[in-house]
């Protein structure tokens, strides 16, 4: 299977992968032929790549962290409670919303029980979310990821489920802010954007009344755009100061935004925002933190179409554990862009010298990283 853009998608090819709603419903099934109007429609719900059939790499699978089933219950969970959250009447002073943690307790065991069966495994980031969807499955995003890390990091069942909820309640402030300056599209004003920041001192409020969330957790809420060097918000603090469960949601929440479609702006390639978070090492991130992401996430997923430095095109077949960044790649095309008779691979974590030009077969452009909000 290929990871093809959506653009470059024509009708009569066939999905390889079954594309998901952002409630985790089936759209298309594996094997369905495109048409033009699928692709519109596609189009319409921005999504922005489909896993394609070729038989030059029809023997390549995509493991999931997370099954179907899992993404589905999560989904549907996520979105009742913030719907839940954004329907009710303002409440009063001391009163609790008891459905916050209840409904999503056992989504985060079941996360966390998921990704510990595949806790050697490299995590394939490639965000398809539609923008309608985006609080949603940026929610769960957040939690898949934080909690891979949190896993390799070393934290028990209790750290893992105190980080995993932070992460999936980070931006439940959001809950709070009007609809429509949610989805407003292009730059907001200085007004809204101080407006827009109140989330995070909403979200703690939302979460420190809330019988079933810990401290730690709500802490997550109040601090994750937080930055080492005092520049985040809402209180501009420090270093330590900051709960290392707020720096880790705080930089997976960075990476995700860059990464996800977006009202006001094109999403980043994984391999851009990476290098976002490394420039943002020491001042916005902890380098340790920056550097278990980078040795555990797949920068180029498998299926991404690349060029390399000579020329040839490819596609990521397999990604090593022990050097994710540089991958697998089965070479096509020759430099001239003819397709190749006899495919060949190139085990770049071997062969030093061969270096990724360019993916989905253009040059990207760049991009100017953004205060994430």
């Amino acid at each position: 299977m290929i990871l093809m853009p959506l653009s470059m998608c024509q009708p009569g090819m066939k999905l390889a992968k079954k594309v998901l709603s952002g409630e985790g419903i089936v759209l298309l099934g594996e094997d369905i032929e495109l048409t033009a109007r699928m692709i519109s429609r596609l189009k319409e719900c921005h999504i922005n790549f489909l896993y394609i059939q070729d038989e030059a790499t029809e023997d390549i699978e995509v493991r999931e962290l997370i099954s179907e089933d899992t993404m589905r219950v999560a989904m549907t969970e996520i979105r009742s409670s913030f719907r839940q959250m954004m329907d009710s009447p303002p409440r009063r002073r001391g009163a609790a919303y008891p459905y916050v943690s209840f409904q999503l307790r056992d989504v985060m065991s079941r996360v966390i029980d998921d990704l510990s069966a595949h806790k050697e495994s490299v995590v394939m980031l490639m965000n398809m979310a539609s923008v309608d969807n985006y609080l949603y499955q940026h929610s769960l995003n957040v939690c898949v990821y934080t909690t891979m890390l949190g896993i390799n990091f070393g934290y028990n069942r209790d750290e893992l489920t105190a980080l995993g909820m932070g992460a999936l309640l980070h931006d439940i402030g959001k809950t709070r802010i009007p609809q429509e300056l949610l989805k407003k599209p292009g730059q907001l004003t200085a007004e809204e954007y101080e407006q827009m920041k109140r989330h995070t001192e909403y979200g703690y409020d939302i979460l420190r009344r809330e019988a079933g969330v810990s401290t730690t957790t709500a802490l997550c809420a109040l601090q994750h755009h937080e930055r080492l060097d005092g520049s985040g918000y809402p209180f501009g603090i420090k270093g330590n100061e900051i709960h290392d469960f707020s720096k880790w949601i705080g930089m997976v929440d960075s990476y995700d935004a860059m990464t996800t479609n977006r009202i006001y702006k094109e999403p980043m390639l994984p391999h851009q925002a990476v290098e976002a978070l490394y420039a943002g090492t020491g001042t916005q991130y902890e380098q340790s933190m920056v550097q278990l992401f980078r040795d555990k996430v797949a920068i180029y997923p498998v299926g991404m179409t690349v060029r390399l430095q000579t020329g040839e095109v490819g596609v990521v077949v397999d990604v090593r554990s022990n050097c994710p960044h540089r991958p697998v790649i089965r070479v096509l095309q020759d430099d001239e862009g003819v397709r190749l008779r006899a495919p060949y691979e190139i085990d770049m974590s071997l062969q030093l010298t061969s270096m990724i030009a360019s993916v989905n077969g253009d040059q990207p452009e760049e991009q100017q990283v953004e205060v994430l909000i």
